[in-house]
């Protein structure tokens, strides 16, 4: 995903980001977070919204220090 293309945290008014978005601000792998959800061992967990990953806004501004 390109940096452009992504709405500061500051910003951000959805729930949820999509596995890419959150890779991004949390400084990330991708798959880094899809280990985390399929071992539920990371410092953040997904919900599940049709089958996809949605990773909460309010818990990565935490992990960040956004708020």
């Amino acid at each position: 995903m390109k940096p452009e293309t992504i709405i500061p945290l500051e910003r951000e008014t959805r729930a949820t980001l999509p596995t890419a978005e959150a890779a991004y601000h949390l400084n990330r792998a991708e798959q880094t977070l899809r280990l985390w959800a399929c071992r539920e061992n990371g410092p953040i967990l997904p919900i599940y919204i049709h089958g996809r990953l949605g990773w909460p806004v309010k818990v990565i501004k935490k992990l960040v220090g956004v708020e």
